[in-house]
């Protein structure tokens, strides 16, 4: 080590002196321009063995970004993307992160890519929110239904799902069909309120045999607040290897039928209530062209 001369000769004494200022807290600056110390190495020598105050370290919200910052990197981030996402310099970037292998230069046409499906994230986003809205105006614009209105709506229910006589085939039943719950819901409101009686009623499940035939027995008969009794033999429908179905999950529970008994005096009504239906909608339509 070389002896110090000069103004730096009583070392030992100028060594204390630094460390004391050292532990009261001093920076470096400090205490070089306290004892006139104007040599870095000299400096570096008084000061040796001794840690800097806390104060003077980097802040840790630093070694945060640097960390969040490299991990950006290795991802393919580029520098202005990384800038956005923290908020830094793209100098202080450059430093954190020049070590680290430079992401690989997207073709125009992938970017385009990605641009695209960003805006088309956006466009979904906005149209599920307008569809939303539409739905719940519409659903809040029906209000109460009137008896009429639920026994108009029930015989149009019956007349898309319904069993219907024909004349090369007379089957005067009442028999309703469907794989929607509120449909199941709205048909046996309607037949309350014609005053059918429940123990009139059966049920019948039809299912894919891969699908959970026992848990869609349990929905229906719930649903229906049906005694399993009421239930006739599940139709398990054979699954054809050709075929993609698409009708599948939890929430896939097959089709329900409810069947009236002794129903042939109700069908009567439904037909001709339908046709009552039919007639006034075609002179509503002409009084509206006129």
């Amino acid at each position: 080590m070389t002896q110090a001369t000069g103004k730096y000769a009583d070392f030992e004494a100028l060594r204390e002196r630094a460390l004391a200022l050292r532990r009261q807290g001093l920076s470096r600056r400090q205490i070089r321009d306290l004892i006139h110390v104007d040599n870095n190495d000299i400096l570096n020598r008084l000061l040796e063995g001794e840690p800097p105050p806390d104060w003077t370290r980097r802040p840790n919200a630093k070694d945060d970004l640097r960390d969040r910052a490299r991990e950006l990197r290795l991802q393919g981030w580029t520098y202005d993307q990384i800038q956005v996402e923290l908020g830094c310099s793209k100098g202080a970037i450059s430093l954190w992160v020049r070590d680290l292998p430079k992401p690989e230069r997207r073709d125009p046409s992938e970017q385009a890519k990605l641009a695209a499906r960003k805006r088309w994230e956006h466009e979904h986003t906005v149209r599920d929110a307008e569809r939303r809205q539409a739905k719940e105006a519409a659903l809040t614009a029906v209000g109460q239904m009137t008896e009429r209105e639920l026994f108009l709506t029930g015989v149009a229910l019956y007349w898309a799902e319904g069993t219907k006589d024909k004349p090369y085939d007379r089957r005067e039943t009442v028999t309703f069909v469907n794989s929607d719950p509120g449909m199941i819901q709205t048909f046996l409101a309607w037949l309350d309120l014609l005053g059918i009686d429940r123990e009139r009623l059966r049920f019948c499940v039809m299912i894919h045999e891969t699908a959970d035939v026992t848990g869609a027995e349990r929905y229906w008969s719930e649903l229906a607040g049906a005694d399993p009794n009421a239930f006739y033999k599940t139709t398990i429908k054979k699954h054809n290897p050709k075929t993609v179905r698409k009708n599948v999950g939890d929430t896939y529970r097959g089709c329900l039928v409810i069947k009236v008994l002794r129903s042939a005096d109700l069908y009567r009504r439904i037909e001709g209530s339908w046709y009552g239906i039919v007639g006034a909608a075609s002179a509503h339509s002409r009084e509206n062209r006129t």
